[in-house]
Order: structure tokens, then sequence, then C-alpha cells
């Protein structure tokens, strides 16, 4: 089972919001070049990455099959790539890892987190060392489907299920003390969350129903949540507009950014940006197509967007990104890439460029950098 597949439970109630501005088809000035092939070999999904300042590190799961056709899982692979050399290394985690649930990982400054089903590692690229977390207070089903983010301080792991199961708990883990911690009861319903750190506060949105029984989740259930990990508490907030499962959620530090994703069965064209100041949403221009299972980075001026299919269970993947410009309003399109568009890549922003690598099993990427003009 793939992260995609529940997110696309992700049904959320309407709410009002203002109008959409311009679009343009003028594409973004900028240039790609292709990846040298890793020497890893992901399974289907389950890749996680960070930028370290000075490579993309990648963490994931591989498999082989057995004679009677099942996975076995063959544990956890990864692999650090330095734009300088323009070259690969393999790097030795530690394993296994899951085969079944996806990873997610964090940047401290100093060590690569990593946080999944069975699998909690910490990876410092100066000393080229892993090393094992203590065990979590949640259940390793909790390590799937869930969000994990980086607050400066600790990483934050909220919410998850898989297979009818949906959680509302979350915990937080900080490095310096090695120690985890459970976080205040939310007003939230369960499953699977979307989201963004805001710099101050863990925004999240999760679904209207429940993945166990298919029905709504009580109203007293917030739909949409603000969480402070200064005074460990949470705030009710306004829920996203409409559904958008499988979307991407970056935080542009104005707004918190909801691209892509699926309306019911449909790819959804048009996203939202929530303000979490004035607790409002404004609805975003469409996109030239829908896009489901996306990578998205925040450049510091732009939305980048590659890779994703254009409906639920499409195997239609456009080569080409999207960006999209909140000083304008607009959406242009990125120039063509030079590999195929394929469903969950993993990216980074480097602060220069977009390295976006993977998506399935593809063990190839590139490196998309603005031009001038286009920052």
């Amino acid at each position: 089972m793939k992260r995609i597949a529940l997110a696309l439970a992700l049904v959320i109630a309407p709410a009002a919001v203002a109008s959409a501005g311009a679009t343009t088809s003028r594409p973004l000035a900028g240039s790609w070049r292709l990846l040298p092939k890793a020497p890893i070999v992901p399974n289907d999904g389950g890749v996680a990455s960070v930028w370290t300042g000075r490579q993309m590190v990648v963490f994931g799961r591989s498999s082989k099959t057995g004679p009677a056709g099942g996975a076995f899982d063959r544990g956890a692979v990864a692999a650090a790539y330095d734009p300088a050399r323009n070259a690969w290394r393999r790097l030795s985690p530690p394993g296994p890892t899951s085969s079944f649930m996806d990873n997610d990982s964090v940047w401290t400054g100093k060590e690569m987190l990593v946080w999944g089903q069975g699998t909690r590692l910490g990876y410092n690229p100066r000393t080229n060392r892993w090393r094992r977390l203590p065990s979590s207070p949640l259940l390793s089903i909790h390590d799937g489907y869930g969000i994990v983010v980086w607050t400066g301080r600790e990483m934050i792991g909220w919410g998850g299920g898989c297979c009818g199961d949906a959680f509302s708990d979350g915990v937080a883990y900080n490095p310096a003390t090695n120690r985890w911690r459970a976080l205040a009861p939310t007003p939230l319903a369960g499953g699977y969350a979307l989201g963004a750190w805001t710099g101050r506060e863990l925004i999240l949105f999760v679904g209207n129903l429940n993945p166990d029984t298919g029905k709504p989740w009580p109203t007293r259930l917030a739909r949409a949540a603000a969480y402070n990990p200064a005074t460990d508490k949470w705030r009710r907030i306004a829920p996203l507009p409409a559904p958008r499962g499988g979307a991407s959620a970056v935080w542009d530090g104005h707004e918190i950014l909801v691209v892509g994703g699926a309306s019911g069965r449909v790819a959804a064209r048009t996203g939202f940006g929530y303000n979490p100041t004035t607790n409002r949403w404004r609805r975003l221009p469409p996109m030239d197509s829908g896009r489901i299972g996306a990578a998205a980075v925040w450049t510091g001026s732009r939305l980048l967007l590659w890779g994703g299919t254009t409906g639920p269970g499409s195997s239609a993947v456009p080569r080409h990104g999207l960006a999209y410009d909140p000083r304008t309003n607009s959406w242009s399109p990125l120039p063509q890439a030079p590999l195929p568009g394929r469903l969950q890549p993993t990216a980074v922003w480097t602060g220069r460029s977009m390295i976006t690598w993977g998506g399935g099993t593809k063990t190839d990427g590139a490196t998309f950098t603005p031009g001038r003009r286009a920052s």
C-alpha cells in the first residue's frame, strides 16, 4: 500500500474562500541537468530525502520477490548525492526497515532523522555514522501516513493509520536529550494529515470520514487545528475548503499553499492558500492540469511542483513541472524535464536548485535551476 492510496481519503468539510487570480502560460526560465544513476534501487514508494547543505541524502527500502511471488524485505538502502561532484555515494544504514509503510525524514542541521514503521534512525553526514533512536511512545502503525516535521528543536510526528485504523495522537523527539514526549490531546479527528510547520506552529488538516466506517467523524472533532510546541497547546482553525487527497502542502513564509490532489474522483486543478494570522483561506488560480502525488519545494519566492498523475488511477504523468508565484498569483510551466514523469518522486531545494529523484522503483533524477530572471 502506498501513501497516495490513503491520501485520497482526505475529504474535508467546505468553507468560504476568496476568489482566485490570474494564470499564465509563459514558461519559467531555467534549465535541467540529468543526475547520474543512483547506486541503490528502492522498493516502490517509501523514499525519504533531506538536503544537508552540501548533499541530498535519500533513504528507502529494498525488497526482492520470492519463489512464490511474495516480497521479501532486504532492509534499508540509502545514498548521498553531491551536486558539486555530480556523483552519488552509497551509504550503509542499519536495517531492516518496513516493507509496507512509507518513511519520513527531517534535517536538524546536524543529522538526518528517519522515522517509519520499524525505522528510527539518525544519520550524521560529517561522521558518516548512523545511530538508532529510542523507541517512540506511539505504536509502529502510527509511523505510516502521518505527518513529520522539524521545528528547529524537535521532530514532531502526528496521526497516520492504515487499513481501517486512524490515529489522532502525536509525539515529539528532541535529539539534544535523545528523548520523546507525548503531545497534548488534540481536538482533531484521526487519520492521514496534510499540513506544514510555519516556524511557530504545526498546521494540520485531516479528513472528514472515518476510514474504518466510511462515515463522517462526529462534529465535536475538528478537521483542522494548529499545535504550538512552546505551550503544548492546540487551537481549532478553519478547515480546508474542499477535498484534496494526495495534495502537496508547503509554507511560503506567509501562507500554507495546498496544491494538487484529488477532489472525489477528479484531480483538482485549483488549490488554496491558508493564512494562520487571519485564519482565512483564499482560492489559487487553476493549474494547467491536476497533479496527484507530486513533489513540491519552496524556493524562497516560488513553489515548484514536479511529477504526479493527472487523475486518480491515471497513468498520465506529465514530463513538465509547474511553478506558482504568490507575488503575481500565477502559475507557469517549467521547461520539459529530461526524464519521464512519475508518481511520488522525492525532491529537495538546495538554495539554488530543485533536485528531484526516484518515484516508484526509479533510480534516475534531475536538477532544475531557475534562471536569474525567474528569481
